[in-house]
């Protein structure tokens, strides 16, 4: 007995002096920042912010967590296990990629940041936790993000500089981001909107002529932006609304996407409603279940009932291959769990 613990002992010192490579986001400088208010996320690598995006949130304002979290896993076309949906599918309400976030006391099985199902959803307040992509951008996304990344989600009309700075991150200073926030207001000929000031100057800062930044969208204003939209090969038609939008956000650089869109959307509450909004697009489809903050905090290995979009009874491992970013810490942990199982097994035969 005395023998066995003896070893035991050696055998867990050992692992807990081995030199893992730890895999983090310092060296790279990245970070993550989802703000509620513009249901935007943006990435910065070097310390720099490189894009911004439009994302789907919270139905209201609690569901999706606020706070500072980090990326804990990374899973490619992530089955659907609630309506047995296969991973990568058409159907499936997750998309092609999953990063899942250690919010509210859960492990990447509750939250996350995940493609969709239905494009409309973007920019709206539609889910019931997690931060909803278009698929092409989510996936662009899990190229780049390592786990451990940092993860901020907040409500706020600061600058994405700010917000990283408020939160003790060092970052270099950009224009890109400083575009008028992605809301469904529609900027046009004779607008006067407080966003039409940050429009002229997001426009002047990339080298277009808006006759100045007075607040006030003239004839000259609207030329920059016809201008823009043709740079960009965005639908060309003089009016600012989401597409133009998020294309100014990622400026300079190409545009997210060169997919024109038909019709912008017309202005409306900072949280539509299904009672109050008169948009023409499709409803999305509610796969999300309403998370809960039961959940132990400790890694899981199976998502359970209170699962968030990702609800099921199948184990995350099956579908979720060996990432080049593997956290060795957490290697380490369940080498000495697998160790601890099997010498409590030996101790009971004795």
């Amino acid at each position: 007995m005395l023998k066995k613990f003896l070893i035991f002992s050696i055998f867990v010192g050992f692992l807990l002096t081995l030199s893992f490579p730890i895999t983090t986001s310092a060296a790279t400088g990245q970070l993550i920042i989802i703000n509620k208010s513009s249901n935007e996320l943006a990435f910065y690598e070097n310390n720099k912010l490189t894009r911004v995006f439009s994302v789907g949130t919270g139905k209201s304002p609690s569901l999706t967590p606020e706070g500072s979290f980090q990326i804990v896993n990374k899973i490619v076309n992530r089955p659907y296990y609630k309506e047995n949906i296969p991973g990568g599918h058409p159907s499936n309400p997750l998309g092609t990629r999953w990063l899942g976030l250690n919010a509210r006391g859960t492990w990447g099985t509750t939250y996350a940041i995940h493609g969709n199902n239905n494009p409309n959803s973007i920019g709206r307040y539609v889910s019931l936790g997690c931060v909803r992509m278009q698929n092409n951008e989510v996936e662009w996304l899990f190229d780049q993000v390592k786990v451990n990344t940092p993860v901020i989600i907040v409500t706020s009309t600061s600058s994405f500089d700010a917000i990283a700075t408020s939160h003790d991150f060092s970052v270099t200073a950009t224009t890109i981001g400083s575009a008028p926030p992605i809301t469904n207001t529609l900027l046009q000929l004779g607008s006067t909107h407080p966003e039409v000031k940050q429009l002229q100057q997001s426009l002047t800062d990339l080298g277009y002529d808006t006759g100045g930044v007075g607040g006030h969208f003239d004839d000259v204003t609207e030329q920059a932006v016809i201008q823009f939209q043709k740079d960009h090969s965005i639908l060309v038609d003089g009016i600012v609304g989401r597409q133009t939008k998020l294309t100014l956000r990622n400026s300079p650089g190409k545009p997210v996407s060169t997919t024109p869109i038909e019709n912008d959307e017309p202005p409306t509450n900072t949280e539509p409603t299904d009672k109050n909004d008169n948009s023409e697009k499709p409803e999305p489809k509610d796969e999300d279940k309403e998370p809960t903050e039961k959940d132990s905090g400790k890694p899981k290995t199976e998502p359970s009932d209170q699962d968030s979009d990702s609800i099921g009874s199948a184990p995350v491992e099956v579908d979720v291959p060996i990432p080049p970013e593997l956290n060795y810490e957490e290697l380490k942990i369940k080498l000495i769990q697998m160790t601890l199982r099997r010498f409590g097994l030996y101790l009971w035969e004795d």
